[in-house]
């Protein structure tokens, strides 16, 4: 196998994550039947299994996967400048503009985190905290520096977050806005909140 190609099983759970975030995104974690999934997917229930022991356990992964992914966007916009408006912009800009290009997968990885088992809850709480505290971080060092000016940075940092996680819910991909000019447009607004 030339690096870099799939294996057919790596395809296969590929596919199966797909079906998932659609059927979740549309009819949500408990009005999807894992036969819906597989059919999807072009496989037999029993073949979605081998892959996935439960429906839980493909939530699981995609939450995982998406909460990483946004840590590497956070981490990779913090890199981008080295003050903390710069930062600020640049990772309410990525954050923003990530959403509304995955707006199916960061719907479900967002709003169905009640669906997991607690074990499963508690991981995804982790990764979660990571963001807010890598988000907050850069409003503290606004603070301090006197850059921003705001009497309460956590509140803040979860306006900030939550201002971004709630793209998903309504954004279009066949709207009149692209992702790149929410993410202008959200990042430029972050620099308001804080009062920059």
């Amino acid at each position: 196998m030339a690096p870099g190609e799939e294996t057919k099983a790596e395809r296969t759970r590929t596919r199966l994550l797909e079906s998932a975030v659609a059927a979740f995104a549309d009819r949500g974690f408990h009005g999807t039947s894992t036969r819906e999934i597989a059919a999807a997917a072009g496989l037999s229930p029993a073949a979605m299994y081998v892959h996935f022991p439960t429906k839980e356990d493909l939530l699981y992964q995609l939450s995982v996967e998406g909460h990483r992914s946004t840590l590497g966007i956070i981490d990779a916009a913090i890199d981008a400048s080295a003050d903390a408006a710069g930062q600020l912009r640049s990772v309410m800009t990525a954050f923003a503009e990530y959403h509304a290009r995955n707006p199916l997968s960061t719907r479900v990885v967002n709003y169905e985190l009640s669906a997991l088992t607690p074990e499963h809850r508690d991981a995804v709480g982790r990764l979660r905290r990571e963001i807010t505290t890598r988000l907050r971080a850069i409003v503290d060092a606004g603070v301090a520096s006197g850059t921003f000016h705001t009497d309460d940075a956590r509140t803040t940092t979860m306006a900030l977050l939550s201002m971004g996680i709630d793209i998903a819910r309504w954004y279009q991909p066949d709207g009149p806005l692209p992702p790149e000019r929410i993410g202008t447009f959200y990042g430029d607004l972050a620099l308001r909140v804080v009062d920059a």
